[in-house]
């Protein structure tokens, strides 16, 4: 039964008991179950990051910085978590895991792929990259149906689908996914020496594409069974990168995420946030208005490349990144506001 915004109101002070005694325990309860009352709240987006020497130095200090911002209740961390031209070794992996740990907030992480499906290169350290999925699964998500740091969140998790990295769950009458949907064509494209996916990257990227788009449309179906007021979908890949130069290579396997995402918007009728990196340039838009040009050598627009409609209701924000890493996206939440989502970019102080 959809909730009206004074029950919502009037469950807030049991949702503060609530989550000062999840706190008490070193943990945030939230639900994956259920919305939880807590009225107008922040959070904070990262992606693409850290990469390079540099940056990997200042990451521990860009950490402390989002912990110490006491409006933050849980961080998102949009994947890649180094370059696509260093090493994907089990040591980076247990030193990035080491500056999640520090997170004093709840940490959703979804994959990128400069961390599994681009390590087939030679200066990546020539690995398999489906066995380097699995180490990232074994590091990054140990305990499914949990968030990583210091206080950690209930989450829902496809973990008996195979996909544990994909999760779900609602704050404040917001439906939130993290979908593990990834750059390079969404994983398709060639490893080194190759000049065709191998079968058994075409079976990884059919079952890890039908477990997200089946998520995307769970999440939905909630929202619209709860009221929800927006939607907020997060992944790796940015599906409307209009620098990106293989063109025909580098978006086919998105047609299916990108026509799920419009339909089911559409379907709901409220507003959709998609949270991306992998483009490394902010951008706040709407890629399937009917008018965003796709790259030369595709359809003229996006709507007219992926087969959809307008979708008016959809709107894109794609996080710094890489050399431009140098901020975090602060965003504040507001069910009541006509558009429930706000942000402001919080420049990195360390």
């Amino acid at each position: 039964m959809a909730r009206t915004a004074r029950s919502r109101r009037l469950g807030a002070a049991a949702g503060a008991v609530l989550a000062t005694a999840a706190l008490a325990c070193g943990s945030v309860a939230t639900a994956a179950t259920a919305s939880a009352d807590d009225g107008p709240y922040t959070f904070a987006v990262i992606g693409d990051i850290p990469y390079g020497d540099a940056a990997l130095a200042a990451f521990p200090a860009n950490v402390a910085q989002i912990g110490a911002d006491r409006e933050v209740r849980f961080v998102a961390h949009l994947g890649d978590i180094k370059s696509g031209s260093s090493l994907c070794s089990d040591a980076y992996f247990a030193t990035i895991r080491s500056d999640f740990d520090a997170f004093t907030k709840p940490l959703v992480y979804t994959p990128g792929d400069n961390e599994w499906t681009d390590c087939h290169r030679p200066n990546n350290g020539t690995y398999d990259p489906l066995e380097r999925l699995a180490k990232v699964r074994e590091v990054f998500v140990p305990a499914p149906g949990r968030t990583l740091g210091r206080a950690t969140m209930k989450v829902r998790s496809q973990a008996r689908a195979g996909i544990p990295e994909n999760v779900s769950f609602e704050r404040a009458d917001v439906a939130f996914a993290a979908v593990h949907i990834v750059g390079s064509n969404n994983s398709l494209l060639p490893w080194t020496g190759r000049t065709a996916p191998t079968p058994e990257q075409v079976a990884e990227e059919k079952a890890r594409t039908a477990a997200g788009i089946a998520l995307v449309k769970e999440t939905f179906r909630r929202a619209r069974g709860e009221g929800d007021q927006a939607v907020v979908l997060m992944m790796q890949a940015d599906m409307f990168d209009p620098t990106t130069p293989q063109v025909d290579l580098a978006f086919g396997a998105f047609r299916p995420v990108v026509q799920t995402i419009a339909a089911e918007s559409l379907k709901y009728g409220k507003p959709v946030y998609l949270l991306n990196g992998d483009s490394h340039v902010f951008t706040d838009d709407n890629p399937l208005d009917g008018t965003k040009a796709s790259p030369i050598g595709l359809a003229a627009t996006w709507t007219s490349f992926y087969g959809v409609p307008a979708v008016p209701n959809l709107h894109r924000v794609t996080v710094d990144g890489s050399g431009n890493a140098t901020d975090y996206l602060r965003v504040t939440v507001d069910e009541d506001a006509t558009e429930p989502l706000s942000w402001v970019r919080v420049p990195f102080t360390g």
